[in-house]
């Protein structure tokens, strides 16, 4: 067996999506279009949720001509920003009848210090609070279209983040790798919550490690980082590679019963944090009302 064939081999599975529909943010590169291309091809309607709709237009023609699938389309979403965020769920809720999956996958890593248009820190809004907003708008159609699930593409990352609910906006002081952190912690906890609110529902929800994967999200590296990452470069996966635990967690029948995992490699796998080991279930609820705050309450009620 060559060495790097466990983090490298695809998921098999003849699992069909006929008749559902997928919704799949930052779909136009790496991971996301990956997911996309292989869920049309299993028969499922795409939606993919782009910001850059250049990039889109040409995602769209790749998958499409990749799958053979007419049922895919793309719509603006631009996660950064919470008025792009309603006018997008406010499209799918009046346009479709169905969301049976959700696949929360758009990022930003280790960028530069930045704001989003609501001016939370690029990497804490886009990775979560944006996804956060968009699920909660999103949910009730979600619940209306079951067996549905909420997948939440997290990192190994996570494992060593920490919330800092008094410094959610590193206003204090900025440190990219700690920012990265903390908002892949908060997609787990995230999950976490999801799974216990729509306990019952016929709505599971997954987090995720997609693997060290070679996509655009390299591209805010520092200069000894990318060297790094060169001379790693073998050992690391393809987007088609980086796609497959996504795609188990969206397809496999064996996960319909199973809901607030945290995968990798097509398998559960241990939650790692230590501080979510730490954290009680009323410290993850004040991260949560944090969340909630942030956006109008009218939007998301409480849990």
């Amino acid at each position: 067996m060559p060495f790097g064939y466990l983090f490298r081999r695809t998921w098999s599975s003849t699992d069909r999506l006929d008749g559902k529909t997928v919704l799949i943010t930052g779909a136009n590169t790496g991971i996301g279009k990956e997911t996309a291309l292989d869920l049309a091809k299993r028969g499922a309607r795409i939606i993919m949720a782009c910001r850059d709709m250049e990039k889109a237009e040409g995602a769209l023609k790749e998958v499409i001509e990749g799958s053979g699938s007419q049922n895919v389309v793309i719509k603006k979403l631009d996660l950064s920003d919470t008025k792009s965020i309603r006018e997008f769920a406010e499209t799918i809720n009046k346009e479709e009848t169905k969301l049976n999956i959700l696949i929360n996958n758009a990022g930003v890593m280790v960028c530069p210090h930045g704001k989003t248009a609501d001016g939370f820190e690029m990497q804490i809004g886009v990775n979560h609070m944006g996804h956060f907003l968009l699920t909660h708008l999103l949910v009730d159609l979600i619940k209306r279209s079951t067996p549905a699930r909420i997948i939440n593409v997290s990192s190994m990352a996570h494992s060593w983040g920490t919330i800092n609910l008094d410094d959610i906006n590193s206003e204090k002081g900025y440190d990219k790798k700690k920012a990265y952190s903390q908002s892949k912690l908060a997609n787990v906890l995230f999950t976490r919550s999801l799974a216990k609110k729509l306990q019952g529902t016929g709505v599971t929800a997954y987090s995720l490690h997609p693997g060290v994967v070679q996509t655009d999200l390299w591209r805010h590296l520092s200069a000894p980082q990318a060297a790094i990452m060169k001379m790693i470069s073998p050992f690391t996966k393809t987007s088609v590679q980086g796609a497959q635990t996504t795609i188990y967690c969206a397809v496999a029948p064996e996960l319909e019963t199973e809901s607030g995992g945290y995968y990798s490699r097509f398998q559960a796998h241990r939650f790692v944090s230590r501080t979510a080991m730490l954290l009680g279930f009323s410290m993850l609820n004040r991260f949560l009302c944090v969340s909630k705050l942030v956006h109008h309450p009218k939007d998301i009620q409480p849990t």
